[in-house]
């Protein structure tokens, strides 16, 4: 192949993937190739290299050690400027008041001229990049006079109190960060905002808020559409739109609304996953007519009934034992599943490992819970133990003293 008018040799490997076809593994061998840009695959257009920051290092590991043990915010910064994490959100606290967010990692400076979010030419040098930006020049925000920072995977210029947000104009649109919010950073921003003052206590309801907001806001979608259809114009589906259009929002397990809304939701989303409509599609009243019909017509196959609550629709899964779970995706207590049985989902995405943290002079207060439980053996007593708490919005206490662990432990060994 030919760069910038020299010719360079494609590297040729072969490698051994696995195929899983009905319950069954498969190995099978693959040609793949290597070009000056990184890996390359062959398809029926030609040769396609991807190129992406993970791939030239694998100390990621190193870094997150490093920011664990990091005792000060400028150890933590420091570690930070290893840039061996190719993007991500990064928050911290301790208990000097300091409060840090950044978006990035290891950014690279690519040259202006090309629309970097699809394939640039492979001919010349001025696609190959080879140097990142210094984690100082990646947008970030220190000890805001607002007292907060958050994210929501939406865009870091919108990341704090108004006056306190990083300014975009002073970012390469290379770099190519988000620009949008989305209907958990609208949440999160609107409850940050509504009082002056945030006690432990209300930081906790923010955390495990379950609420969507009005309007809504979707990224890839917008289903606000739905809310203007009146129930007597639509009589074949008029009693679900009603029990959707009264819904408070609220996505608990005892809701009914909330039932019938991740039914509809799970039914339009499939549309976008299919590449049926196109990122930002608004609904039309017809589109969710058809889409309400399609939603009646499963809570009928599967449940018999016309109203469900969330929670006979959603289940939080574990060996044996199965509850009803809240959430649904894009709340703050965001939750998504997977096909399950009997027309039921399977919680898979969401939230998972939680961990509330308080600073005073002299002591860290810290609560934690998790999903299902410590363990991944299905004959422990901890592999569902949580479940639980978990789904209560109850944490348990931990310990940063040593001899305080060890005197209430339990058995003491060497994992193998």
């Amino acid at each position: 192949y030919m760069v910038d008018g020299e010719p360079y040799k494609l590297e040729k490997f072969k490698a051994k993937v696995y195929l899983k076809i009905l319950g069954i593994t498969i190995p099978v061998k693959k040609k793949f190739y290597r070009s000056i840009y990184g890996p390359t695959l062959k398809n029926k257009t030609g040769f396609y290299s991807v190129r992406t920051s993970s791939t030239t290092n694998i100390n990621a590991l190193e870094q997150w050690w490093h920011m664990g043990k990091a005792t000060t915010f400028s150890e933590f910064y420091e570690t930070l400027e290893m840039k061996a994490l190719p993007t991500m959100n990064i928050g911290y606290a301790d208990r000097n008041d300091t409060i840090f967010y950044m978006s990035g990692g290891k950014i690279p400076i690519r040259n202006k001229g090309y629309d970097w979010t699809h394939v640039v030419p492979g001919n010349t040098h001025k696609t190959l990049w080879n140097t990142f930006y210094d984690i100082k020049d990646l947008p970030q925000v220190i000890s805001p006079k607002s007292g907060f920072v958050y994210n929501a995977n939406h865009s870091p210029f919108k990341s704090s109190g108004k006056n306190d947000n990083p300014n975009i104009e002073d970012f390469a649109q290379e770099m190519d960060f988000e620009t949008w919010d989305n209907n958990r950073s609208t949440r999160l921003l609107h409850l940050l905002e509504e009082q002056e003052h945030i006690d432990y206590a209300r930081f906790k309801r923010i955390k495990y808020d379950q609420q969507l907001p009005t309007p809504l806001n979707y990224v890839f979608m917008d289903l606000n559409p739905l809310f203007e259809m009146e129930p007597e114009d639509y009589p074949e589906v008029g009693a679900l739109l009603a029990e959707i259009k009264n819904w408070d929002r609220v996505t608990n397990a005892e809701s009914y609304g909330a039932g019938a809304y991740a039914i509809l939701y799970k039914t339009v989303s499939t549309y976008f996953f299919k590449d049926i409509i196109e990122f930002g599609h608004v609904f039309t009243h017809e589109a969710l007519f058809e889409a309400l019909k399609v939603t009646k017509a499963y809570m009928k196959t599967h449940f018999d009934s016309e109203r469900i609550r969330l929670g006979e629709y959603q289940k939080l899964v574990r060996g044996e034992k199965e509850l009803p779970a809240f959430g649904l995706p894009d709340v703050v207590t965001s939750m998504a599943g997977t096909n399950y049985k009997e027309g039921k989902v399977r919680i898979v995405h969401g939230e998972s490992y939680i961990g509330l943290v308080r600073f005073t002079p002299t002591k860290t207060y810290y609560e934690s819970v998790i999903s299902y439980g410590s363990s991944n053996r299905p004959e422990s007593p901890h592999y569902s133990d949580q479940m639980e708490l978990f789904l209560d919005f109850k944490t348990k206490t931990m310990s940063f003293d040593r001899a305080e662990v060890l005197g209430s432990a339990l058995s003491r060994y060497a994992p193998k």
